[in-house]
């Protein structure tokens, strides 16, 4: 039997970086997770259910107990982003809306380290090339654009992952605007 590819996820305890590394444990997958020295602070995600941990601290526990590597390091520190990517051999990106050009680092340490088999940037909602948005979303679909082109042209093996938005922000809340979680009286369909 082959041995399984080594899976990285960056933004592991965000909302859906924590899915993908249930999901690739669950698999089978070795699996790592990129946290960084200070991510263990008591903060509560956006969504609480009695399945996902409270806090960060026990989502990080929860991570260590499923046997998830721990690997430190940062986005923003080339050095420590080439040393944890050296020892995978997939990147699956799940960092939210405000460090989507922060990919750019990725992409950067990815080259440098040289042994990336395949590398999922931070997309999962719409794809940004079949689109016909305007603004304000129109912005932030240029920018995953823009990611995309980056990724292409260094010539790193990439997948996009287009789930059409559906999670992000219809299911949590079943597309009502202002809820926080779903609503258990009243739903208005749009």
């Amino acid at each position: 039997m082959a041995p399984q590819d080594r899976i990285l996820v960056i933004g592991p305890t965000g909302a859906i970086g924590r899915h993908v590394i249930w999901a690739s444990v669950k698999a089978g997958n070795p699996t790592y997770a990129l946290v960084r020295k200070n991510s263990v602070t008591i903060e509560k995600p956006k969504l609480i259910t009695a399945a996902n941990p409270e806090t960060k601290e026990e989502l990080i526990d929860n991570f260590k107990s499923l046997g998830v590597i721990l690997l430190e390091g940062d986005i923003s520190d080339h050095n420590s982003l080439v040393k944890a990517l050296k020892q995978v051999d997939i990147v699956i990106c799940t960092t939210g809306r405000l460090l989507i050009l922060d990919q750019v680092k990725i992409i950067a340490a990815i080259k440098e380290a040289g042994n990336i088999k395949r590398f999922f940037p931070s997309e999962f909602g719409l794809d940004v090339d079949r689109h016909e948005a305007v603004d304000p979303v129109r912005e932030v679909f240029v920018e995953k654009a823009g990611i995309r082109r980056v990724v292409e042209a260094e010539g790193i093996p990439y997948t996009y992952l287009c789930c059409h938005a559906f999670t992000g922000y219809f299911l949590r809340n079943l597309a009502q605007l202002d809820a926080t979680v779903p609503p258990r009286d009243k739903v208005i369909i749009l």
